[in-house]
């Protein structure tokens, strides 16, 4: 029993004769320099293809690539291949749309203090923790809890959270689409007011005028005769009309991009300008998606490096446009006495979350197709400091730019600033309009919004393939197919999103989807690792991998700290709870009891998984003794090859080759060596084994299984039994 003394013992088989020790097979293994004897494993093995198909090397943690580790499975081709995937995966769009903005309200400069303590508390140690745990076992998020199968139910909240995300986060592809194909023209659509879904409101129609040569009226008009000139004073005219004034961008985006009704209950029809750009979002990404991580593995070098360089080019351009400092002054000032406001350590936590991408399921997706000994640590540092690094520098490039617009607006930079998809297609664009050649910066900034959310979308897609793929692995043969299927379907379930409603429903997916659900999926991940499993054998695992001990800052992350803060936040976000609005418009109630059934259908897979694996597990009837085995490892977790196996020497009870357990064993005698008799093996399946099994501690029996099932007799794959009754017998048939 993996982890436990005083489990079942069982026979071996008989051992060979080492008279001729000269003619055993010896089997070249890059795990130790040199070659070891050959007792008992044959090439008919379907254990482990890794203990024949290896090659000599006087490194036993030298990695090769181009060549697949794990045969079955697959592995990254290239070195960069996963730290370029994972970089993508980490900078998304969060990072450009809302770092910034919570920056400037949570006090400018002074929201860096808990952003980066946050980070170092959560964000890098969960991290840390995903990858590392994808790394050791290489499977993905629905297998990789064999260590307290108990919590599987975690993985596949993780799977549900990444598919629902996937949805909504390709729409805003499909926008990002839509825009870039509309920038191929002379004029921007959105840099004038006399198209069909501009209204009298336009700000070009209302435009701000000293009115030195005209008439000022006391509703804040100017006109010169009959001629209206424009708004010598804006504050009166709106205190006056009520009108306000909107920028062309936020008439297109409204009227036009969205066509976007008055409420959620006018919800309306699927817009064929949107559907078609949201079909051309699934079919890149199936087409990046179609051989798994081999295709996505070369796309991201391309994907993940080029934000880097446009976002190099906007802050250029960006700090020499006039009033520009006004922008960045906003952004990097700080407001001391904000730290005093507890909602300010809130947002930069949950901001952690939305930034490094941690409890969706892809840091452990992504890892699990890594070479056992990649230096996970040195990974995981240069992607989260990387990822904080690009938080900081995108808020430059966007306040840069938001300065110039309150410059040209002549209002203050809070009037210009926004969230989410506000800012992107909306403040974004009209700053564009006023630069030399806005189309080609229009295309420039729009398709680095693609190639900064694709990344993204592949690894939640990848998730959701690799749990399929992993929970049915006779499926991988079909790979493309299941790929192809998926992207069908979430095509279909994605269609609401481009009806005229559709803005509300993506906003409510968001706020509720993407929130409190993955608080709960990352402490109940923290709390099992570090108490059901445990900690030290966890460094151990990572240790084997890596090579050197972990220091004891991730000790203490893991045991109290990371859980202490997540369960602050989650506290203070019910405390601090709002009903929906988007703009000025306030969702309806039966709107939030929609978010709330899609928040709670993530994570009710938890509790619903747990009740199954306890009426599942049928070698006890107390509920004490069913928790005990399903929070006990199963005998077959743990690396995924035989070689890597080997090196777990801290584990009473170590399997070294569970798959032998559960495939007819071959055994070899190497006595016959004579050219007429060399290919004489006797199956152990011709054996007839009569052993009665003692333990130490009846009540640990079921600890012993690998099925299941204490009484079927399992092949052991390492000696050391100590305890065999006398009474046991073993007779061998053969037709020798």
């Amino acid at each position: 029993m993996v982890g436990l003394k005083g489990g079942a013992a069982v026979i071996e088989p008989p051992e060979p004769d080492r008279s001729s020790t000269e003619s055993f097979d010896r089997i070249s293994t890059s795990l130790e320099p040199g070659s070891y004897i050959n007792r008992g494993y044959d090439t008919s093995l379907s254990q482990s293809k890794d203990t024949l198909a290896t090659c000599t090397t006087d490194d036993s943690r030298k990695q090769i690539f181009g060549v697949d580790e794990n045969e079955d499975r697959g592995n990254w081709t290239g070195r960069w291949d996963f730290l370029l995937s994972l970089l993508g995966y980490a900078v998304g769009l969060g990072n450009v749309w809302r770092f910034p903005y919570l920056c400037y309200r949570n006090g400018g400069g002074a929201f860096l203090i808990p952003f980066v303590l946050m980070m170092g508390i959560i964000g890098i140690p969960l991290f840390y923790m995903e990858a590392s745990l994808g790394q050791f076992c290489s499977s993905g998020p629905m297998t990789c809890w064999k260590f307290a199968p108990l919590f599987k139910g975690v993985g596949i909240a993780m799977v549900i959270v990444s598919g629902l995300t996937s949805l909504y986060y390709n729409m805003i592809l499909g926008w990002s689409f839509y825009y870039m194909f509309a920038s191929f023209t002379s004029e921007l659509p959105w840099q004038s007011c006399i198209n069909e879904w501009n209204t009298p409101n336009c700000s070009l129609k209302l435009p701000l005028v000293p009115c030195n040569e005209g008439t000022q009226y006391p509703n804040g008009t100017c006109y010169q005769g009959e001629a209206f000139l424009g708004l010598w004073n804006y504050t009166i005219f709106k205190n006056t009309t009520g009108r306000v004034r909107v920028s062309p961008s936020e008439e297109y985006w409204n009227n036009n991009a969205l066509g976007m009704s008055d409420s959620f209950e006018n919800f309306g029809s699927p817009k064929w300008q949107l559907v078609l750009p949201l079909m051309l979002a699934w079919l890149v990404c199936f087409l990046c998606l179609i051989k798994g991580i081999k295709t996505t593995g070369k796309v991201v070098y391309f994907t993940a490096i080029f934000p880097y360089v446009v976002l190099l080019i906007l802050f250029f351009r960006g700090v020499t446009l006039e009033n520009a400092g006004l922008g960045i002054e906003y952004y990097i000032i700080p407001r001391w006495e904000r730290l005093l406001d507890a909602r300010v350590w809130k947002d930069a936590a949950v901001q952690i979350f939305f930034s490094m991408s941690v409890a969706g399921g892809g840091l452990i997706t992504l890892s699990s197709y890594n070479r056992f000994h990649n230096n996970i640590l040195k990974d995981s540092i240069i992607v989260t400091v990387a990822d904080t690094l690009t938080c900081i520098f995108a808020g430059f490039v966007i306040f840069s730019y938001l300065g110039f617009m309150a410059g040209k607006l002549n209002v203050p930079v809070d009037q210009v600033a926004r969230d989410g998809a506000g800012l992107a297609f909306v403040v974004y664009p009209e700053a564009v309009t006023n630069l030399p050649a806005p189309p080609l910066w229009s295309i420039l900034f729009f398709f680095m919004l693609i190639t900064l959310g694709l990344d993204s979308e592949f690894a939640m897609l990848e998730t959701v393939l690799t749990g399929c793929m992993d929970q049915f692995p006779k499926l991988r043969p079909w790979k493309t197919y299941v790929i192809l299927a998926i992207c069908c379907i979430f095509f279909i379930l994605g269609l609401p999103l481009t009806c005229n409603g559709g803005m509300y429903l993506l906003q409510l997916m968001d706020n509720y989807v993407g929130g409190w659900t993955l608080l709960i999926i990352g402490f109940t991940e923290c709390m099992v690792i570090a108490y059901a499993y445990g900690l030290d054998r966890f460094l151990q695992d990572i240790e084997i991998m890596i090579g050197y001990h972990n220091p004891i800052y991730w000790k203490v992350c893991w045991y109290a700290v990371s859980p202490l803060a997540i369960v602050f936040i989650f506290i203070f976000t019910f405390v601090d709870y709002t009903p929906s609005t988007y703009g000025d418009y306030n969702y309806p109630a039966w709107a939030d009891a929609l978010g709330w059934i899609m928040a709670i259908c993530s994570v009710l897979a938890i509790p619903i998984t747990m009740v199954y694996m306890v009426k599942k597990e049928d070698d006890f009837v107390e509920l004490p003794k069913k928790l005990r085995v399903l929070v006990t490892p199963s005998r077959d977790w743990g690396p995924a090859l035989f070689k890597h196996r080997k090196l777990v020497t801290y584990v009473d009870g170590w399997v070294l080759d569970p798959q032998a357990e559960k495939s007819p064993f071959t055994y070899t005698n190497p006595g016959f060596r004579d050219k007429s008799m060399s290919d004489l093996r006797v199956s152990l399946s011709k054996y007839i084994y009569t052993a009665i099994v003692v333990t130490t501690n009846p009540s640990e029996l079921s600890f012993s299984r690998s099925t299941g099932n204490v009484s079927q007799w399992s092949a052991p794959s390492q000696g050391d039994i100590s305890q065999i009754s006398q009474a046991s017998q073993v007779s061998f048939e053969s037709n020798v």
